[in-house]
């Protein structure tokens, strides 16, 4: 038969306590709790209720999992000396809490009148629509009071972003507005547990904290690692963190035991005093204990022995806090049981209420903070033009020449970080170099070293770094060099950037534009990393929006469109730029200047989902985008001369998809042909033909599209790409089958 651990650990606190021999009673609240701590009797007592909540929080959670009224079950028990954390750092300090943070979670709440923390998060557990974060949809600590943005991080993906935000501050105190405030004292903090430190994610943001130490870059975040000594069933190696970070350059080691409330209270203050202080990363390393297994539907008995099992229940720091709090006379083992027991009807009494909160009923209540659009403000915002603007640039780029796709980027990012100061363009070989394909070239020299710079290489970095920069205020533009590339970082995107609005109800944004060179047909360049054509994992993050341009012109505009997003709606964006494109200026023949385009006039912008139709032909609609569109309306040419009448529609927008175009289009044609340069499995053309079954079309439909396959060097490369005489066989085998 099962134990009830959760009832072992409740009987265990009260027969323990019962059991203490109380000191004589003192008065002095503000004295030290006991001698040699700068924790007073009066603090350490509020930080017992804190850990008290949280425990009860716990029960209250396997007690509702019960009668099937309870979502979540991931509870804080042993952690509750993370109270300590949140006692020792300021409300506005931004902190970045893993699952196990109940009571830094309820303490850092008693810093902010009128929050209701222990109402909070049991309407979290029952999914309660009126829970004030992240509205039903997942259990989460998370407050906009706080300071606390909602996290459903498991495998420390809250860690880089924790990281950008504290760089984000620390720019914002060089530069003042609109990047930030200069006499910004603030700090991040980010908590995870033992068995995460070892997770890549984790490792690259303590290390990108201590590369931009070596590079006099200020970065005052402190890394919380709660060392319970197993992660989920798997043992930590003994003293593993401490042997892997508790003597490296650039990050301040302090360890602290986490079962001990002034011990925790006197490492946490000399940590979060450094990093205040000193404007650089430091690790505390508050040992804790697990208790109650992972999560409710955890048996913990499979992978522990009965002994260790109790063991780790003997070092309960409830129980150790209520010792030190009953031997050093300042409460009694009556007034300990007293409050415990209170919390108990409380926290019970919350609970009843809790459950019969409302629920999300509708599937548009679900959905509506996922990826909000205001297309009205979005379109306004991005025909705005910034005053000035002749002076600033010297010379407008509207009275130039038509150009290719590089250089009208380049204008377009270079009128973007006009029109709004508190943009920040960054990535590898950004600045000086100008990125690899010279896109950025420039752009350091005229906006200053604090708006363009150069990151270490690593992408789950400068992806976090965006997140946090967003939440800041500040308003990205980061650079992935490559498409191949952004596969080292999606969940970046995927689990934290996209998720943010959506589990926060819309309260907190990390607004960005991510600028990405993708797609194949570099001639005889790259291989898999440098040619890549896989777009699936981009296409299945729910709320992200996702452009690919081909000409100069439409990406000036469609550009303009995704910052404008970006600011008002709090948009996430992927910008993909074709490689093969860069430098494009012919169409049909060499010398014709036909794929170059003038920069458009800078009021003028693309709606988000709006294609581009090329032609009137009635006998086939061609659609393609970015190299597909270069190749389609070559061979469309040649068709035309065979007697086939063809129209060509620029998707422009991978997601979401021009649907009404789509449509509109193929119903005006007698059969439809897609030209997916992506991949045959996972392609953009599965979304196209969806689309099209979907909005009732009823034509003809065949695609050509690239092979399942990596892509090779050299001519290699054609056998795996689609190719123009591709689009020609499939375009008359469609039309004269």
């Amino acid at each position: 038969m099962a134990v009830n651990r959760a009832g072992v650990v409740d009987r265990n606190f009260i027969e323990r306590v019962g059991g203490f021999t109380a000191a004589p009673r003192r008065q002095a609240l503000d004295e030290p709790v006991r001698p040699g701590t700068s924790l007073s009797a009066r603090a350490a007592i509020r930080m017992f209720e804190s850990q008290v909540e949280s425990r009860h929080l716990d029960l209250a959670a396997r007690a509702l999992k019960a009668r099937n009224q309870c979502f979540y079950t991931i509870g804080s028990s042993g952690h509750e000396g993370n109270a300590a954390v949140a006692a020792a750092s300021r409300p506005d300090d931004p902190a970045f809490l893993h699952y196990r943070s109940g009571a830094f979670f309820i303490e850092r709440a008693r810093q902010v009148p009128g929050s209701t923390p222990v109402m909070d998060v049991l309407l979290g557990l029952v999914a309660s629509s009126d829970e004030p974060i992240a509205g039903g949809r997942h259990k989460v600590f998370g407050s906009l009071p706080l300071d606390i943005p909602p996290q459903t991080s498991t495998i420390a993906s809250q860690l880089p972003k924790a990281l950008g935000m504290a760089l984000a501050i620390e720019r914002g105190r060089r530069a003042g507005p609109p990047l930030g405030a200069l006499d910004d004292s603030r700090i991040v903090i980010v908590t995870f547990g033992d068995a995460s430190i070892n997770h890549t994610t984790a490792t690259g943001a303590i290390n990108a904290a201590r590369w931009a130490v070596q590079k006099n870059l200020p970065c005052p975040v402190l890394f919380v690692c709660e060392d319970n000594g197993i992660g989920i069933s798997t043992d930590s190696p003994p003293d593993w963190v401490r042997t892997a970070w508790g003597d490296v350059p650039n990050l301040a080691y302090v360890p602290g035991d986490g079962l001990d409330l002034p011990d925790a209270f006197d490492a946490a203050t000399a940590a979060v005093t450094w990093v205040r202080a000193h404007r650089h990363p430091a690790l505390l390393h508050l040992r804790t204990v697990r208790m109650l297994g992972h999560a409710g539907s955890d048996v913990e008995g499979t992978y522990r022995t009965p002994e260790q099992i109790a063991a780790s229940e003997a070092r309960d720091p409830l129980i150790q806090s209520a010792r030190l709090l009953v031997e050093q006379g300042w409460l009694t083992p009556d007034e300990v049981l007293s409050l415990y027991e209170e919390t108990r009807v409380r926290v019970a009494a919350l609970g009843e209420e809790a459950i019969r909160r409302p629920k999300l009923t509708r599937r548009e209540d679900v959905i509506a903070p996922l990826a909000p659009l205001d297309p009205v403000a979005v379109d306004l915002e991005a025909s705005r033009v910034a005053p000035g603007r002749l002076a600033h640039l010297g010379s407008l780029p509207e009275a130039d020449k038509p150009r290719h796709l590089a250089v009208q980027i380049n204008r377009a990012l270079a009128d973007l970080l006009y029109k709004y100061p508190e943009a920040l363009l960054f990535g590898e070989d950004v600045a000086k170099k100008g990125g690899v394909y010279n896109v950025t070239t420039g752009l350091q020299a005229r906006f200053g070293e604090e708006r363009v710079f150069d990151t270490l290489l690593d992408e789950t970095t400068i992806l976090g770094m965006a997140i946090g920069a967003g939440q800041a205020g500040q308003l990205p533009l980061p650079e992935i060099q490559y498409l191949a590339y952004f596969h080292n970082a999606c969940d970046q995107l995927r689990g934290e950037a996209c998720s943010l609005q959506y589990f926060s109800n819309g309260q907190f944004k990390n607004p960005m534009v991510v600028r990405v060179a993708g797609f194949a047909y570099q001639k005889g360049f790259g291989g898999h990393f440098h040619n890549d054509n896989s777009i699936a994992a981009l296409r299945d993050i729910p709320g992200l929006i996702v452009a690919a341009p081909g000409r100069p012109d439409d990406a000036v505009a469609m550009l303009r469109t995704l910052v404008a997003a970006a600011r008002v709606s709090g948009a996430v964006a992927m910008f993909i730029e074709p490689i093969a494109l860069y430098m494009t200026r012919d169409l049909y023949e060499d010398g014709d200047g036909a794929w170059a385009a003038a920069y458009p006039p800078p009021d003028e912008a693309i709606p988000i989902g709006a294609g581009r139709i090329y032609g009137q032909g009635e006998d086939l609609l061609i659609v393609s985008w970015a190299n597909g569109l270069w190749m389609s309306l070559r061979a469309a040419k040649k068709l035309e001369a065979q007697g086939i009448s063809c129209r060509v529609l620029d998707l422009r927008w991978i997601s979401p998809l021009p649907v009404a175009d789509l449509r509109r289009h193929a119903e005006a044609c007698r059969a439809v042909l897609v030209v997916d340069e992506t991949r045959r499995t996972g392609g953009v053309s599965e979304g196209v033909f969806a689309a099209l079954i979907d909005s009732g079309v009823q034509r003809p439909l065949a695609r050509v599209a690239s092979t399942d396959c990596y892509i090779p060097l050299g001519e290699a490369a054609n056998l795996v790409l689609v190719s123009e005489r591709d689009i020609m066989d499939a375009a008359v085998k469609l039309v004269n089958p």
